[in-house]
């Protein structure tokens, strides 16, 4: 799996532009805005894009989904139905943050934990992984040996879980079992900031090693 990180929004959430090199076959993975920015970049890549796949419902990864979704007709997959309310509630989020007004959506697809999404010749695990959201959903790629993990862990830290149906309890029970239990060297794609490993996460990330955990 080809991967080119995309960062949008005031939020600088990271989009990701995942395809299969065999087949050109793609998707973006949490298109939060800057749509022109995005389809250039497909354009760019030579990627042609199949679906577009949430992680989680939060405005800053989902606030241009219709509209790119529109562009290309494809469906939307993701995340957990544990979001609906979130996806229902992207007008007040708009308000709320100072974002252009988002219309709320459903998917076409609802994701659960280990089901798989095809792309071309490779295939994206899914792992639910409630905490920051309860439908949070990360994306498990092992040929290329990478996840995409929303706002699950990031580099140094973890995601908030103050927001409505946040629960800190269940992002680190979400962290410790399902994403440090991968190979140490697997490359983590958070919803923002830089890449990191699993191996630098359980050696370095308070949140993981216990001190804050």
């Amino acid at each position: 799996m080809n991967i080119v990180v995309l960062p949008v929004t005031p939020f600088a959430q990271n989009c990701s532009l995942i395809w299969c090199s065999e087949t050109m076959k793609g998707a973006f993975v949490d298109p939060g805005g800057d749509i022109d920015k995005l389809i250039k970049a497909a354009t760019q890549h030579g990627v042609s894009i199949e679906k577009i796949i949430l992680t989680h419902g939060h405005l800053d990864h989902v606030g241009g989904t219709v509209a790119i979704a529109q562009h290309y007709s494809v469906p939307v997959i993701g995340p957990h139905i544990g979001d609906k309310f979130w996806l229902d509630a992207l007008m007040q989020q708009s308000q709320m943050f100072g974002f252009p007004p988002a219309q709320p959506f459903s998917p076409n697809e609802w994701l659960n934990d280990n089901d798989t999404i095809s792309l071309g010749n490779i295939t994206l695990e899914v792992l639910h992984c409630p905490g920051h959201t309860p439908g949070h959903v990360v994306l498990l790629e092992r040929t290329s040996n990478s996840v995409v993990v929303g706002d699950v862990i990031f580099a140094g830290s973890i995601g908030r879980t103050d927001f409505p149906q946040g629960n800190h309890q269940q992002l680190i029970d979400s962290i410790k079992q399902k994403i440090m239990v991968l190979p140490d060297d697997m490359t983590i794609y958070p919803g923002h900031g830089p890449t990191t490993t699993v191996g630098t996460e359980k050696a370095t990330n308070p949140y993981v090693s216990g001190k804050f955990g």
